[in-house]
């Protein structure tokens, strides 16, 4: 099954960012679905079964030892001119540290992981219908610009990360132009550790 590791905004920042995005949604981008929006830690794509229960636990361990911590929506970025995504303020030492030991956990379970790179956290909104196709991460973001000065203000109220997520992607089968993957999760485990400096 095609998987990745994520934490899921509660829906209150969940409407919140919906509220942000009204009257600039257009049909010059293919919008993610608000059910589907997260950040992804690790991709992980196709998973052999037999690897499943050992990823399970590695991932559980992760958790356990990751204290819970603080997020919020902020901002928005863009990968080129094909990707407009909200960024995110708050811990994102722990953030970063949470994506390396999903990375590290799936490695030792034995999923192929593609090469490391530093992580930048991010919850993609939508994607170029056409805008560089052959070259993803090229251009300077100008098709994305009223988008990305729509949110340049952009400040969700915090929250508290206290769960990582195995999510399941489940890609479009019917052929129908414009439908989106549906996502799943199939496992989660609480945030466990300490806080740094705590006893």
């Amino acid at each position: 099954m095609r998987l990745f590791v994520a934490v899921l905004p509660p829906p209150t920042a969940v409407g919140e960012l919906a509220q942000a995005l009204e009257g600039l949604r257009d049909d010059r981008l293919r919008w993610t679905a608000e059910a589907g929006w997260h950040f992804t830690l690790a991709f992980l794509g196709e998973v052999r079964d037999e690897v499943l229960p050992e990823l399970h636990a590695r991932l559980a361990r992760a958790a356990h030892r990751t204290a819970p911590f603080g997020l919020r929506l902020h901002g928005a970025g863009h990968f080129g001119d094909r990707a407009l995504w909200v960024g995110a303020a708050g811990d994102l030492g722990a953030m970063r540290m949470l994506a390396e030991r999903a990375d590290a956990a799936a490695r030792r379970a034995g999923v192929p992981m593609g090469q490391h790179h530093r992580y930048t956290p991010h919850l993609t909104l939508g994607r170029s219908r056409d805008i560089g196709r052959d070259h993803p991460h090229q251009g300077d973001g100008d098709g994305l610009r009223p988008y990305l000065d729509g949110l340049a203000s952009f400040e969700g109220t915090a929250w508290q990360v206290g769960e990582l997520s195995l999510v399941r992607s489940n890609l479009p089968t019917s052929g129908i132009p414009g439908e989106q993957p549906r996502y799943e999760t199939v496992a989660a485990w609480p945030l466990e550790g300490r806080p740094e400096g705590s006893g």
